[in-house]
């Protein structure tokens, strides 16, 4: 069972989250912050598989953690709660090494999707969440850009397949189920696609191939 560190200033919120996961068997909460701050202390001694991490929070805030938490743990995996209307800038927490975006608003079958993705090491984002994204790379003036060094052009055939089916949401067991393959060869074509890309994660993978119009969504 994952071991989950949940990160999020309303302890409300938090109580929920915590049954939902726990009573669906998703995974175990094995310790909660309510600011960055805290959760910065905590991560030096839990082992989490995965933390969900809040945006919006007092003392320090979501995208903070996530850097500092990145260059500590660079392996660890953070899936980002948020709300649709909030003003963060996601490339900055894309950049930052978060490999997920889910919505505080998400039913639990979506939340449980999301969670398992980038538990498998994949990437997870509602498609509005995802849309909005690649708006921000076109607000230059405002906004960072997502770095994008991707080169598409030396995939082959089935890396092309499982390429638009990890830009359609898809988690590394669905693909391969759907395509009639193993998930150990599927890992093998998503890590090839990281190598021939030039992009670290999936997460970076899909957005590159969606602004640079190689997979439509």
């Amino acid at each position: 069972m994952s071991k989950i560190l949940l990160v999020d200033d309303h302890s409300l919120f938090r109580e929920g989250i915590k049954l939902l996961i726990e009573n669906e068997g998703y995974g175990q909460i094995i310790a909660e912050a309510e600011n960055g701050f805290q959760f910065m202390e905590l991560i030096k001694t839990h082992q989490p598989d995965l933390v969900i991490m809040d945006i919006e929070m007092p003392v320090m805030n979501g995208l903070e953690a996530t850097q500092q938490a990145i260059k500590l743990f660079p392996t660890l995996k953070i899936l980002v709660l948020t709300m649709l209307n909030e003003k963060s800038n996601y490339i900055d927490l894309v950049n930052a090494g978060a490999l997920g975006f889910v919505l505080k608003t998400a039913g639990k079958l979506e939340f449980e999707k999301a969670i398992k993705t980038v538990m498998e090491g994949g990437s997870y984002f509602s498609n509005s969440l995802l849309r909005q994204i690649i708006m921000q790379q076109h607000d230059n003036a405002v906004k960072p850009i997502l770095k994008c060094p991707a080169d598409f052009s030396t995939i082959s055939k089935r890396e092309m397949e499982v390429l638009e089916q990890l830009c359609n949401g898809l988690t590394v067991s669905e693909i391969a189920e759907k395509l009639f393959v193993s998930p150990k060869t599927i890992e093998t074509h998503r890590s090839s696609l990281l190598k021939k890309s030039n992009t670290r994660n999936t997460i970076n993978l899909v957005l590159c191939a969606i602004k640079n119009k190689v997979v439509e969504i």
